[in-house]
């Protein structure tokens, strides 16, 4: 059985994947040792089960109905293998400088939505999108190939704080960097706002508008971050375990790029 459109990964990358999560749970002696009911759905089985909340954000109650099994047996699975799954792809995480050797850089940051409105006491509420969320800052090239994408800060941070928090200033010190007015002040190139009082020169115009052509690049790579639907629609876990979600995300996508 093909499980493309339920993982978003070919059938050789995904026995690649269970193969990996397999040996890496050998070498876990604590997690090697664990009941066998644990694996009762089988860990190929399981494995699917994890990248299919990934890619299509069920609720876990349909996903449980779809693979036969409980939802506290879904709950167990995600648990015990979403960490696994993300140790296995790590190394498949390029280095931000590498990937974007000799490349301009092309920043943009986008809202995750979730289900509660603080963390820790921080408000995720982003006055921007008038929704709750984390920001996660997101690094491409022209091509529109993933470079990089940080780690998830509360929604009610706008983008400039977020890039200062992110690695992204000591990664990409020598890059020619491109993001949108939300940037100014970073030393990215950005387009020019209007002047107070005055209307935009055609020469701004114009610079504005080959900027927003270069920028879209960047635009493609987060909907394509997104087509695992757990960035793209409202996420129901833990706020605490979202950071390890942007993480396993990011590592599909750049193994199933080929990275």
């Amino acid at each position: 059985m093909s499980w493309n459109v339920t993982t978003g990964l070919d059938n050789d990358q995904l026995d690649g994947l269970v193969a990996r999560v397999h040996q890496a749970l050998v070498e876990d002696a604590d997690r090697a040792a664990s009941p066998g009911r644990m694996w009762s759905l089988g860990l190929y089985r399981s494995v699917v089960l994890v990248l299919f909340l990934l890619r299509q954000n069920p609720v876990q109650e349909v996903a449980a109905e779809l693979f036969g099994i409980s939802r506290a047996t879904v709950s167990r699975r995600w648990t015990a293998l979403l960490p696994v799954v993300e140790k296995a792809l790590a190394g498949h995480v390029p280095d931000p400088a590498e990937a974007s050797a000799g490349r301009i850089v092309l920043i943009d940051g986008t809202l995750v939505t979730t289900w509660d409105w603080t963390s820790e006491g921080t408000t995720m509420f982003s006055g921007k999108h008038r929704d709750t969320g984390f920001n996660v800052q997101v690094a491409a090239t022209l091509a529109g190939d993933l470079a990089a994408v940080s780690a998830p800060v509360p929604g009610s941070r706008h983008d400039m704080h977020a890039w200062r928090q992110s690695h992204f200033p000591e990664v990409f010190p020598d890059r020619e960097g491109i993001g949108d007015l939300g940037y100014l002040g970073s030393g990215l190139l950005t387009a020019r706002r209007k002047p107070p009082g005055r209307k935009r020169s055609e020469a701004d115009k114009a610079f504005n508008q080959s900027i927003g052509k270069l920028r879209a690049a960047v635009e493609r790579a987060i909907a394509h971050l997104k087509d695992w639907k757990v960035l793209a629609t409202r996420y129901r876990g833990p706020l605490t375990a979202f950071p390890l979600v942007t993480k396993t995300v990011t590592a599909l996508a750049f193994y199933k790029n080929g990275w």
